[in-house]
């Protein structure tokens, strides 16, 4: 493993990670809301690490990236886009495949709108949220998330924060993970600040825009029992975007890429190939 320390948007400094060869097609892992890059373990661990340039980092506010005071860092569109181009110019990453999990899909959509496709190869949306307001609730946007939005965003209330990252983390996956997934999920959930968490729902979005405009292939991989990010919102990007393809996961909830890990490091590395060499 690599680690870079890349200077993103407004000056925050990202923690950046980097495995496999320097030569191979390169992906880029995004997480999401409350994570962190050791989500993505299943992938670097795997043996992608052995054909492809795997890199991903900890968001701004997340993990042992940079988590500045000011709200406008998070909830405006702009230091999220300057976050991924300043990875993929600082790495010298060519073409890579953006690959966004939840609230990534916000994320990737932002980079798009303020940097245009060119720089990149493809889009792997997994269970990605792309819509993000009052009207989105219980259709677009489920009871898994919903339903501990307040006790995780209390920032005077830190028993309330446990109770509710520990329900949320139980609610991504269709089955229990083994007790030490479990366990570390729970800590690298717990450690992103409140306030943080708080700061990236207040966000109104609506990324039709990008999704409309898109010629690079996209990969939609959503679980059918996903109960953070419905269905729906799968739906909705395969109606939207006009490049997409769909990859269903029966009995699997918000994390393929961790449920069904073998399934889905296949179906990326088909797709990294492919969009790669179009």
């Amino acid at each position: 493993m690599k680690i870079h320390s890349v200077i993103g948007g407004g000056g925050v400094k990202l923690h950046v990670c980097e495995w496999g060869k320097a030569d191979a097609p390169a992906i880029l892992f995004i997480h999401g809301w409350s994570q962190n890059h050791l989500c993505w373990r299943k992938q670097y661990e795997s043996e992608l690490a052995d054909a492809f340039r795997l890199v991903d980092f900890d968001l701004r506010g997340h993990g042992m990236s940079e988590a500045p005071e000011a709200q406008q860092q998070y909830t405006e569109p702009k230091p999220w886009a300057d976050d991924i181009a300043a990875i993929v110019g600082q790495l010298g990453l060519n073409r890579p495949v953006l690959v966004g999990w939840s609230y990534a899909g916000f994320i990737i959509c932002d980079y798009v709108r303020a940097y245009g496709q060119d720089a990149i190869a493809g889009i792997n949306f997994v269970g990605a949220a792309v819509t993000l307001d009052r009207a989105a609730f219980g259709v677009l946007i489920g009871p898994g998330f919903l339903d501990h939005v307040p006790g995780a965003t209390a920032g005077d209330d830190f028993p309330s924060n446990v109770q509710a990252i520990r329900d949320f983390v139980q609610g991504c996956t269709a089955r229990p993970l083994p007790r030490d997934e479990y366990e570390v999920a729970l800590c690298w959930n717990i450690v992103v600040a409140p306030r943080v968490r708080s700061a990236l729902v207040t966000r109104a979005i609506n990324s039709d825009d990008v999704l409309t405009m898109l010629k690079r292939p996209v990969l939609m991989t959503q679980g059918r029992s996903d109960t953070v990010v419905l269905p729906a919102m799968g739906d909705h990007i395969l109606k939207t975007c006009p490049t997409s393809a769909a990859s269903w996961y029966r009995e699997t909830g918000h994390a393929p890429f961790i449920e069904d890990s073998s399934r889905f490091n296949r179906e990326l590395a088909d797709f990294v190939r492919k969009a790669t060499t179009s």
